[in-house]
């Protein structure tokens, strides 16, 4: 059952034999030209299948995405449209948008200002999805509704600028929410709707960190979350914290940067006051702000055996051109070379695989923190197995394990979108258009592999 062929018609189809289903056939109206160029290398294992189109503006700027696997759909937080995108997984079509956020907004110079734009993070739990906008409020989405009436709640969370990533628990019933931008930035937890029919959610209490490890006032922030639930804690990146190593500079001096990061342990049964303020990291009870070594990272996602891979990033640090795996009960870790510069990571069970969006690179001529833009893929034993030519500024990707499918969009050109936009042939060729897209890889598994990744990606799916 889990093979892909292709076949050459008028104008093109593409058959995909999936994981549950039996085999099915795309439309060319759905799908952009065959991938070409260097996003669609013959020799990888992971093979790119398509490019999903996106009607409206072409895409200039865009952040998280999501996959529900479930409801065999995918959602793009696409500020380029003031929407959430949302892709069947099953037939590989786009859906609809959801329309209400504040979209693009430009700085003076006239780029994208990320900490005011959005939609930014995105996640999902049933039939109910979570988004950040740029004007720091909480939308909360019923999928089960026509466009018009899906937003059903706004939610303020105290700031001025975006309300950017996020995670869920594993039954839905709690959020953690990053406010990025705020100096001191600040997480705010939610009473989720899990899987209730109807939205009553609310603000429960803000999140900060102790100012002697994220000091106000230099710009410091707190990036993607992630729920592990076997320790029952949310992991959040801390991209540069002080005194990491002692008399480092995250800001106060002149000069790059050279305080590497850490890792936020959030314990939420212990949150009690309306503000909860951690400082460093405490092993009795698990929370607290853990060190990392040569990682500052943004990206973070729980793989197999309760491993954490962070999307390090020599944004953060220049001198931190790693990718790290840390364990969330020991806390120890290993480091995967070769592989660095990524905003949102996913681990997708479905191949037991990580997945990186790694649009600071640093294999390519630039060097870093600007050299390229790739898709790196990890296998759960935190060896590199590739990585994937992206379109510049693709920062973002998501997978569904039920049919072993890899989304990852792609800017429209620059000489169509301005600054912000792909300064490669890459997402072009990949898409078949000049209006940006979202890239379909998928990686087939081994038969006498099948079996044993359907056990594990059950038993992920159902934690």
């Amino acid at each position: 059952m889990k093979h892909l062929t292709a076949a050459i018609l008028k104008p093109f189809v593409i058959t995909l034999a999936q994981f549950a289903l039996a085999s099915l056939t795309i439309s060319s109206q759905a799908l952009a030209a065959p991938c070409a160029g260097p996003g669609a290398p013959t020799d990888t294992q992971t093979k790119c299948v398509t490019g999903v189109q996106i009607p409206g503006n072409p895409l200039r700027s865009f952040d998280i995405s999501w996959v529900n696997p479930e409801r065999a759909e995918y959602y793009l937080a696409d500020r380029s449209n003031a929407g959430i995108d949302i892709i069947d997984t099953h037939h590989l079509t786009f859906k609809r948008t959801i329309g209400g956020f504040v979209g693009i907004k430009l700085t003076a110079s006239g780029g994208v200002n990320n900490n005011l734009s959005g939609p930014d993070g995105v996640t999902s739990h049933g039939r109910w999805l979570y988004a950040g906008d740029g004007n720091s409020t909480l939308k909360v989405i019923d999928l089960d509704a026509p466009n018009g009436s899906a937003i059903k709640e706004t939610i303020p969370t105290g700031g001025v600028t975006r309300v950017d990533e996020m995670a869920l628990t594993t039954d839905g019933d709690l959020l953690l929410a990053a406010n990025n931008a705020e100096d001191p930035p600040f997480a705010t937890l939610f009473r989720a709707n899990g899987d209730n029919s109807f939205s009553s959610v609310s603000v429960l209490l803000r999140v900060t960190i102790s100012p002697a490890i994220v000091p106000p006032g230099f710009g410091l922030s707190i990036e993607q979350p992630a729920w592990d639930p076997v320790t029952e804690r949310f992991y959040i990146s801390v991209p540069v914290i002080a005194n990491n190593p002692t008399g480092c500079n995250f800001g106060q001096l002149s000069g790059p940067i050279t305080c590497d990061g850490g890792l936020l342990v959030v314990d939420p049964a212990t949150l009690t006051s309306p503000t909860a303020v951690l400082g460093a990291f405490d092993p009795t009870t698990n929370a607290g702000v853990v060190p990392l070594n040569r990682c500052g990272p943004n990206g973070a996602t729980v793989g197999v055996h309760g491993n954490l891979l962070l999307g390090c990033t020599p944004q953060n640090n220049p001198s931190d051109v790693v990718t790290e795996v840390i364990n969330a009960t020991t806390k120890h870790f290993a480091l995967v070379a070769n592989i660095t510069g990524s905003d949102e990571v996913w681990y997708n069970s479905g191949d037991r695989r990580y997945y990186t969006a790694s649009s600071r690179a640093c294999g390519l001529a630039a060097g870093c923190p600007t050299g390229g833009a790739v898709l790196g893929v990890i296998d759960g034993t935190s060896v590199l197995i590739e990585a994937v030519p992206q379109s510049s500024n693709s920062h973002s990707v998501a997978a569904d394990s039920r049919r072993n499918l890899i989304f990852v969009p792609q800017a429209a050109p620059a000489a169509i979108v301005g600054s912000g936009g792909d300064t490669t042939p890459v997402g072009q060729e990949i898409c078949g258009s000049t209006n940006g897209c979202v890239a379909v890889y998928f990686h087939q598994i081994d038969s006498d592999r099948r079996e044993d990744h359907e056990r594990g990606r059950d038993h992920n799916d159902r934690r």
